[in-house]
């Protein structure tokens, strides 16, 4: 996700190299992480795509099978890596994680403490969100979860800036050395109230936490804890609507009617002679319509900020 270069440096340009994980673009719904290795191939629909290929090549390059079939080579970003992610658990999407960055003032150096971590697709957001000198320590209290989501971060290039820790922090808290350290703190838990007044220690003065919970109950009784200690007590709902955009031919001879007939997309041209008559009568229009795959309730994010103790 953060491409570095021999120097440790951050570098958002550098080419593909032999070990490096891409996200191997067919279509809009179809997409994969795989990682380059120079005597591998990928077989699909489109072909046979050599991996010897790819290498030397910059991200964002288009390649070509033995078919003549092509796929994209894409930058393991946040974005697209929720998009290919293996869902260990319920995952947040794009536009929950968008508020979620913005509303706990995660800037480059901050330290953040998450719990927990699930699939990781968060934990990747909130690493490129502190890079390149803060540090993300994420709590999940299964084993396996959290050594699988070690696994991802090598993968994706974030190991330095994630520790992933084994701990039940609704029972036990965070741990007491991160006390007074966390810019802000996210949690993600069944019972989020009972690790509120952990976070709390854990914050920085005037410190930021967020809740995610996918039932109204889990935040009254979060928002009854937060009461105590924090203030600016906000909570949110994201529902995203996204829209297909696409050309049609709109049919002129019916227009003068008060009606218009849209022709669906086609890929070929018309032969010239009888069927470029058709083509003077119609006129290509973009049109725009809510897409059937629009995701509904995600869950409620839940923000408060720690009083100041003067």
């Amino acid at each position: 996700m953060l491409l570095t270069d021999p120097s440790k440096k951050i570098s958002f340009n550098r080419c593909i190299r032999d070990g490096d994980l891409v996200i191997v673009y067919e279509r809009h719904d179809s997409m994969k992480a795989v990682k380059v290795c120079k005597n591998s191939v990928l077989q699909n629909r489109f072909g046979v795509f050599k991996h010897s290929d790819w290498i030397g090549k910059p991200f964002g390059s288009k390649v070509f099978s033995n078919k003549n079939g092509f796929v994209y080579l894409l930058t393991p970003t946040p974005e697209l890596w929720t998009l290919v992610l293996s869902h260990r658990t319920q995952i947040l999407y794009i536009a929950d994680i968008s508020l979620v960055i913005m509303y706990l003032e995660i800037v480059p150096g901050c330290l953040v403490l998450e719990s927990g971590t699930g699939s990781g697709s968060l934990t990747t957001s909130l690493a490129r969100a502190v890079a390149p000198t803060g540090h993300v320590y994420t709590f999940d209290f299964h084993e396996q979860r959290a050594a699988s989501a070690r696994e991802d971060f090598e993968k994706t290039g974030i190991s330095t800036l994630v520790t992933v820790g084994v701990r039940d922090i609704q029972g036990e808290g965070f741990p007491d050395e991160f006390s007074g350290l966390a810019d802000s703190v996210f949690l993600d838990l069944p019972q989020p109230w009972l690790a509120i007044p952990s976070a709390g220690k854990m914050l920085k003065q005037d410190g930021i936490l967020c809740s995610f919970s996918p039932c109204i109950e889990q935040v009254q009784r979060s928002c009854e804890t937060l009461r105590s200690n924090f203030t600016d007590i906000r909570t949110f709902e994201i529902l995203l609507r996204s829209y297909d955009v696409r050309e049609w031919r709109m049919d002129c001879s019916k227009v003068d009617e008060g009606t218009s007939v849209a022709c669906p997309p086609c890929k070929r041209r018309q032969p010239s002679g009888e069927g470029s008559v058709r083509d003077h009568q119609s006129s290509p229009a973009v049109m725009a319509r809510p897409s059937a795959e629009a995701r509904g309730h995600t869950g409620y994010l839940t923000f408060a900020r720690l009083k100041c103790i003067l």
